[in-house]
């Protein structure tokens, strides 16, 4: 049974304890995991009314389940989006919300400024479907504005894009997509709904990797998209017959993590902007991207539209991808794996790993260079992070 709930007036922590749960006749304390494929009916008549939802109710784990339903009722809570749809992953969500408003002849703009498995899932895969993908800028509105044409029916967008922490003017170009009549989909992965809601910003559509910060320990894949009741309803129906669906275990491991997910997020953002000052001061560093720092080209834009800079940092180190390597493998504290918003600090060298598929050009042109590295901060302390790093900076300066 549903608790009554009202979380009018009650801040984001607590909501991310209380918002979306619902009981069973047990009454438990604790969230239940539905494992169940298929749920029963008292009689032939009211199976008849839930599949034709004149009554509602749980029909079939791949569409409904009480487990999968809490963790979108607690994560649009959260985002303050009236409705919410959970997925087996982040790159389910995105394929979920592009395949259920584009068909053959549409077109999408999107920043080139995003996750290397979303360039190929457009131009490789979409683009099979006779949709087809303009890259632009993502710090230019111009650009956005250049690209539309009348069959634009999408913009997407990462903010802090993925690894260089662009900032995206979200505002803005949910003003570009209402004037083209385009759907607006925003990836909030790096924020989170701690630091940043672009539904309050204009955007149509908010995505998740809940993989990343909202499980937040490196347990389970999930993703979500966020947005209006017609458009989940829209990609509801999109899931239900295409099936990417989130599992009940993976939404009960997700709904442990969104409790503490702001606990997790605004430490970690510390931390980051922490080790992304340090970062700066050192010799075989030539640049640091973090919001959060006053010399990253958008810092004002993302104090504006975020709480905090995030806790990621990427960086360029002098030498290029031989450097970028001997300083990642002289870590002995951060795990080298492409995952990110995890307790545990991670670095990667997104070239040859996250965005490797991406052609060297359209990397080039996106400012991947060889010497990035890109780092998810943790909760470990932030001296010994300092140390960790230090090791590697250290061996290359003595070269």
């Amino acid at each position: 049974m549903s608790i009554p709930f009202d979380g009018k007036g009650l801040h984001p922590e607590t909501l991310a304890v209380r918002s979306g749960t619902m009981r069973s006749e047990f009454n438990e304390h604790a969230e239940a995991i539905f494992l169940t494929s298929s749920f029963c009916y008292a009689n032939s008549a009211e199976a008849a009314d839930k599949f034709a939802h004149a009554e509602t109710g749980f029909i079939y784990s791949r569409f409904t389940n009480p487990t999968v339903k809490m963790f979108q009722d607690r994560l649009a809570a959260l985002e303050e989006t009236p409705a919410c749809i959970a997925t087996a992953s982040g790159m389910a969500a995105i394929f979920a919300v592009t395949l259920t408003h584009l068909k053959a002849g549409d077109h999408l703009v999107c920043s080139r400024a995003v996750f290397g498995a979303t360039i190929q899932m457009f131009s490789t895969i979409l683009s099979r479907f006779g949709i087809e993908t303009t890259y632009v800028d993502l710090v230019d509105l111009d650009d956005f504005r250049r690209a539309i044409r009348p069959n634009t029916k999408l913009i997407y967008i990462e903010s802090p894009s993925n690894p260089l922490t662009q900032i995206a003017d979200i505002a803005g170009i949910a003003q570009i997509a209402r004037s083209a009549q385009a759907l607006f989909v925003v990836d909030n992965c790096f924020c989170t709904p701690v630091l940043q809601k672009p539904f309050s910003l204009g955007a149509d559509a908010v995505i998740h990797s809940a993989t990343k910060f909202l499980d937040g320990q490196g347990r389970v894949l999930g993703g979500a998209v966020l947005g209006s009741e017609e458009l989940i309803s829209k990609v509801f129906t999109f899931n239900r017959s295409t099936g990417p669906t989130l599992s009940a275990f993976n939404a009960w491991v997700l709904l442990k993590g969104l409790e503490t997910l702001s606990l997790r997020v605004e430490k970690q953002s510390a931390n980051a902007l922490l080790l992304a000052a340090w970062l700066e001061e050192q010799d075989m560093v030539e640049r640091v991207l973090h919001p959060g720092l006053t010399s990253h080209p958008q810092h004002a834009l993302a104090m504006q539209q975020q709480k905090a800079g995030g806790a990621i940092v990427s960086f360029i180190v002098k030498g290029g991808r031989a450097n970028a390597w001997k300083v990642i493998d002289a870590t002995r504290i951060c795990s080298i794996t492409a995952n990110l918003g995890d307790t545990r600090t991670t670095i990667t060298h997104p070239a040859t790993t996250t965005h490797g598929r991406v052609p060297v050009a359209e990397r080039e042109k996106a400012g991947l260079v060889e010497g990035l590295v890109r780092i998810s901060v943790g909760l470990e302390h932030i001296t010994d992070l300092k140390n960790d790093l230090q090791a590697g900076l250290l061996a290359i300066a003595n070269n």
